[in-house]
C-alpha cells in the first residue's frame, strides 16, 4: 500500500498525572513475559524461550480499562485524518503496558499479520490490526537507548537510503507523547542501556482492505 505518511505523531499532549497513573495502576498488577504472536498462551520450554528473545525481550502488563481509552481514542482518530489514511476502525484491543529494562528490546517487526483474526466467538472474529499506537509514558530523559525506530520498505532496492528509509523517531521522546502509525509499518525499539521505559501499545482493528 503506498502512503504519504508512515506515522503521525502528537508531542507531549497526555498529561504527567495520566502517564504516572497509568505507570503506578500497572505496577501493581503482576507482569509477564512480552512474546510474540506465533508463541501463543502456553508454556514455552527454554529453547522456545530462547529463540522468542532473540527478537523480544521485554516485560509487558494487559490494561483494558475504559478511563484509559478514552483518553487515547481522541488521538487514533485525529492521527488517521490528519495523516490521510483514512482508516475504518472500530474496536481497540486491550493496552500492553511494556516496561523495557536494560537490555531489553524488540527487534524488527511488524504488527499486522497475514490473515484475519479467527477467533469466531469473539468480536475480533474476522478482522486485522489495522492502526498502531505508542504512548510514550517515561521522559526521554530517564533512560538511555530504547529508540523507537521505522524502516520504511516501500522503495525499490537501488534506491536505498538509510537517511530516509531507517528513521529514529524523536518526536514523541518527551513524556506525553503519542505516535501513531499503520500496524504494516516496520519499526523496532534498540535495547535499553541505563534506566527503564515505560510505554503503552494500543492496537486498533476494522475488517479487511477492500
Amino acid at each position: 500500500m503506498n502512503i504519504s505518511n508512515y506515522y503521525w505523531y502528537f508531542t507531549g499532549v497526555l498529561t504527567p498525572r495520566f502517564c504516572d497513573d497509568v505507570i503506578a495502576y500497572a505496577n501493581e498488577k503482576k507482569e509477564v513475559m512480552a512474546r510474540t504472536g506465533g508463541y501463543g498462551d502456553r508454556k514455552l520450554n527454554k529453547e522456545e524461550v530462547k529463540n522468542l528473545q532473540r527478537k523480544r525481550k521485554s516485560d509487558l502488563v494487559w490494561l483494558n480499562d475504559t478511563w484509559i481509552y478514552k483518553e487515547l481514542h481522541p488521538y487514533v482518530h485525529q492521527a488517521n485524518k490528519n495523516a490521510g489514511w483514512n482508516f475504518d476502525w472500530d474496536r481497540s484491543e486491550s493496552c500492553q503496558f511494556t516496561k523495557y529494562k536494560l537490555n531489553q528490546y524488540y527487534d524488527w517487526h511488524c504488527d499486522s499479520w497475514d490473515r484475519p483474526y479467527d477467533k469466531p466467538n469473539s468480536p475480533d472474529h474476522g478482522k486485522i490490526r489495522k492502526l498502531s499506537m505508542t504512548c510514550q509514558l517515561t521522559d526521554g530523559s530517564e533512560y538511555k537507548g530504547g529508540e523507537l525506530e521505522f524502516d520504511f520498505r516501500n522503495y525499490d532496492p537501488h534506491m536505498r537510503d538509510e537517511s530516509k528509509h531507517r528513521i529514529q523517531c524523536k518526536e514523541i521522546l518527551p513524556k506525553g507523547s503519542i505516535i501513531v502509525f499503520p500496524s504494516f509499518v516496520w519499526h523496532r525499539v534498540k535495547p535499553v542501556t541505563s534506566g527503564t521505559r515505560y510505554s503503552l501499545v494500543v492496537w486498533h482493528l476494522g475488517r479487511p482492505f477492500r
